[in-house]
């Protein structure tokens, strides 16, 4: 095999105060020109930093690398920067996880764009101009004149994920390093990306190294696959063997990890015979467009638009659709957390002509998990102080030792220890993070909890063992879920009923099962073609 790449017995330490830290540990791997090789492994694995040790990204003052990286024959591992730099953008190019954290917000597009232009192949401002607006066209960027001077903020994540796409293409490299690509994208958004990389990958004629813990991507876009566990290669090959005949006990577990059905016939017939604890009827967002020195309003969006929802006590009920589709603002609004009109009766109770103080006493009831476990819990308190915030707010007459029982005991539900919570967030791995801010909301006793997201950001295995947890914590205390989610595997494992939201409307609704089988809409049978495009891939 012609090698564009090989490693060659890397490891990796971080060195801290006193502590070294081996994160990679001996892995060995080749690619040849035009191979597509996908890296996978939960969280800490040290995929991604046997990824960045290639460009030489992660900071070598406080890291020690051994072994060898040879990219076209030449080692890299003992470069220096300046050299590194004549290859990151020309010969290796990256697209990073979250590409509005890798762009800069203060800067348009186009001239974060024609950095790698002007400085790798020495185009003028001009030439690099027209280069990368048919770059962006190429790509699939709308109006790509126009969106060459827009920021980022002013496009949407596919968009923005396909900018880096052009970014990393610009100079042609011969070895694209993708890293989660597609992670917190939509599942149809997901599709045009993995479609836009094979149709590039074959143009470009370039060898592409992905990084994921996404196995159905993996099956669908890669030749060949590498498994780590604990910073350690521990099976490679090529895809369809690796995957129908996996040797290695922790690929056996990853591909065991996907998502089983939580719910039953049986519990959706029980379920719906009861009174609702939360209704809503005719909910209505609409946000206002202002323009000009006075802000004058010049029309509105319709954010959730004339939508009718019911949930039974013990009921997850799941909410679909891409971004921009309505899902989290109609939570919001049902919640309270967000302005509204139409009718919202919660455990028998009208709320949504309440005012603040009025509602004050009913929050404990309804709690909300977020997709970003890290984002939602604050840095600056320990575990025990985070979860034990709402119990001193609505549980007042608790003692410091009646909290901290409860505090304890539901450390212990969410399958965590008391020992830990004296520890800050920092500490915690992403399943573990996403278990606090669990108990956080669970601790509380709440009849309802609105889950944004809660397992898009985690790995396979750890987003079964989160979902298995909370439908336990479903049947031991009788709550509720609304669940929005663009996965619809996971939405069709947790959910009773779903609604598929589109532009802000309720386009289709039933039982999951029987929405799933056989879909009315076309925009639900579109969301469902995508995931089954990757799936069967």
């Amino acid at each position: 095999m012609t090698e564009l790449l090989k490693i060659d017995n890397l490891s990796v330490a971080f060195c801290h105060p006193g502590a070294r830290e081996t994160v990679v540990d001996g892995v060995s791997f080749a690619m040849a020109p035009g191979e597509k090789l996908a890296l996978v492994g939960e969280s800490g694995s040290g995929k991604s930093v046997t990824a960045l040790s290639i460009l030489q990204l992660h900071d070598r003052t406080q890291s020690e690398s051994r072994g060898r990286v040879l990219f076209n024959g030449e080692e890299l591992l003992r470069r220096s920067e300046a050299q590194m730099r004549q290859v990151r953008g020309r010969e290796i190019a990256m697209i990073f996880q979250e590409p509005m954290t890798a762009l800069n917000p203060v800067y348009p597009i186009g001239r974060q764009l024609i950095e790698p232009l002007m400085l790798h192949e020495g185009l003028d401002l001009i030439q690099a101009r027209k280069r990368m607006i048919e770059l962006l066209g190429r790509v699939g960027i709308p109006d790509p004149e126009k969106r060459f001077d827009a920021f980022p903020h002013m496009l949407s994540g596919g968009q923005r994920q396909r900018v880096m796409i052009a970014m990393a293409l610009a100079c042609r490299p011969k070895l694209l390093i993708a890293d989660e690509p597609t992670t917190a994208l939509d599942v149809t958004i997901q599709k045009q990306i993995l479609e836009l990389l094979d149709q590039l990958q074959a143009e470009f004629g370039m060898a592409v190294l992905l990084i994921t813990h996404d196995l159905n991507m993996v099956q669908h876009f890669a030749d060949n696959v590498a498994v780590m566990e604990k910073g350690l290669l521990v099976e490679q090959g090529e895809v369809q063997r690796v995957f129908s005949a996996p040797q290695h006990a922790y690929t056996r577990k990853l591909l065991a990890s996907e998502p089983e059905p939580l719910v039953t016939e049986d519990d959706i017939e029980r379920l719906s015979r009861q009174p609702a604890v939360m209704q809503g009827e005719n909910i209505r967002c609409y946000f206002p467009i202002r323009s000009g020195f006075f802000r004058r309003k010049v029309g509105e969006v319709r954010a959730v638009d004339k939508v009718d929802i019911i949930l039974h006590p013990g009921e997850t009920v799941g909410i679909v659709g891409e971004s921009g589709s309505g899902k989290t603002t109609l939570g919001m609004c049902l919640l309270r957390l967000q302005q509204s009109e139409g009718a919202i009766h919660f455990d028998g109770g009208r709320i949504d002509a309440l005012r603040p103080r009025q509602l004050r006493p009913l929050r404990r009831n309804f709690q909300v998990v977020f997709q970003d476990p890290f984002s939602s819990l604050s840095p600056r308190m320990s575990i025990e102080q985070i979860i034990g915030e709402g119990l001193s707010l609505h549980y007042p007459q608790l003692d410091a030792g009646q909290r901290r029982e409860r505090i304890e005991a539901v450390m212990e539900e969410v399958g965590l220890t008391p020992e830990m919570l004296s520890r800050y967030p920092h500490e915690f791995s992403g399943g573990q993070r996403q278990r606090i801010a669990i108990a956080r909301a669970v601790v509380l006793e709440p009849k309802l909890i609105l889950l944004d997201e809660p397992t898009s950001a985690l790995d396979i295995s750890v987003q079964k063992q989160v979902l298995t947890l909370l439908r336990d914590l479903q049947k031991r205390h009788g709550m509720s879920y609304l669940f929005i989610s663009h996965d619809l595997k996971v939405v069709r494992a947790v959910a009773h009923r779903v609604l598929v939201m589109k532009d802000g409307e309720v386009v289709e609704s039933g039982e999951t099962n029987a929405l799933f089988d056989t879909p009315k809409h076309e925009y639900t049978r579109r969301l469902l073609e995508a995931a089954l495009f990757r799936e069967a891939g």
